[in-house]
């Protein structure tokens, strides 16, 4: 793999480059493997994401092997001043997505500029790059396939004319050198074309979870002012904005008292439908409600119910709800919103 050489594991198991990386890779949180990941390129990834899979069991010899090898590659290497935008850029694009990553880039690196349209079609399947090349001069085919990766760009090839094929070959095999001039046109017409198929990149911006959000913080009396208005204006909007206000995570914050409460108005069978559908972790919050012995009797109908269909899991999980927000507008639980003076009574 390029920029990874194979660590020296002396004593242990001889781990090939990429081995090595894998092991290191899955050691680590999924944030932070995912910031790794996040600066390598395609092949990297795909070559790195196969040693993963293919890895098995890990033993840990192989484990103590990869570590020592790491920290005796890296005991004299420092952290160059290389240029870090592209890290950046791609660790903010899955922070927030591209287009508020494209504006905190141009504040943080003025003279960075977007993401190259070359650069983001290495990054395409050849069912997405064939419709930007449809058509297109050979020696443009020519320059953007030898940037792809081989696989890809054979995939793209065999899609085209085989007159055409034969072009664009022929100009790989007799390219040299590229002017800086050729390359920018080939920027040109990517950019064009990613627009003409894919349209211009708009704004992801409000819709009703980000309306729930704020309406959940800013207190119930804000609520009761703002959503019947809502309801009268368009009923199908308040309804989406009601179930980003009202999600089955959002009874994980209530505390055992609360949650007792909630419980005794919950049928049986609704609460293991419910439940059977979240992480184990995620169930706690409602076996520290219950005494232990009632806890042991859900655990255990929960593990012999089987496979469950994820509308059955969805309807018992909104039967919860409406009993939560029930017990909420009659004052008997709260889910901890914010608000302002008009909240004090």
């Amino acid at each position: 793999m390029t920029e990874m050489a194979a660590f020296d594991t002396h004593d242990g198991p001889v781990l090939s480059d990429a081995e090595a990386a894998a092991i290191m890779v899955m050691l680590l949180g999924d944030e932070q493997a995912a910031t790794i990941l996040s600066a390598l390129d395609p092949d990297e990834l795909q070559r790195l994401g196969e040693k993963m899979v293919a890895l098995g069991e890990i033993a840990p010899e192989k484990i103590i092997a990869s570590v020592n090898g790491f920290v005796r590659r890296t005991e004299k290497l420092g952290m160059p001043a290389a240029d870090r935008t592209p890290q950046v850029r791609s660790l903010m694009t899955r922070a927030v997505g591209p287009v508020k990553a494209e504006n905190l880039m141009e504040r943080i690196v003025p003279e960075a500029g977007p993401t190259s349209s070359i650069e983001l079609t290495r990054w395409l399947n050849a069912s997405a790059i064939v419709p930007l090349v449809k058509g297109e001069h050979p020696q443009a085919i020519a320059v953007l396939l030898v940037q792809l990766d081989p696989e890809v760009a054979a995939q793209v090839l065999h899609t085209l004319p085989q007159a055409e094929q034969t072009q664009v070959v022929h100009r790989i095999a007799t390219m040299g050198p590229v002017s800086t001039e050729a390359v920018a046109m080939l920027e040109e017409l990517l950019t064009r074309r990613i627009g003409e198929v894919h349209g211009v990149a708009t704004l992801q911006m409000g819709g009703p979870r980000p309306a729930a959000d704020i309406i959940n913080n800013a207190g119930k009396a804000v609520e009761k002012r703002i959503m019947p208005e809502i309801t009268k204006a368009d009923k199908l909007l308040a309804r989406k904005i009601e179930e980003e206000m009202f999600k089955f995570e959002h009874l994980f914050v209530l505390d055992p008292q609360s949650m007792g409460a909630l419980l005794r108005e919950v049928e049986s069978e609704a609460l293991i439908n419910a439940l059977k559908g979240i992480e184990a972790e995620q169930r706690e919050v409602f076996f520290r409600a219950m005494s232990s012995r009632a806890a042991d009797g859900v655990k255990d109908e929960i593990a012999g119910l089987g496979r469950l269909k994820m509308a059955e899991v969805v309807e018992a999980q909104r039967s919860i709800i409406a009993a939560a927000k029930r017990l909420a507008a009659e004052g008997v639980i709260s889910f901890g919103s914010g608000g302002g003076d008009d909240e004090y009574v």
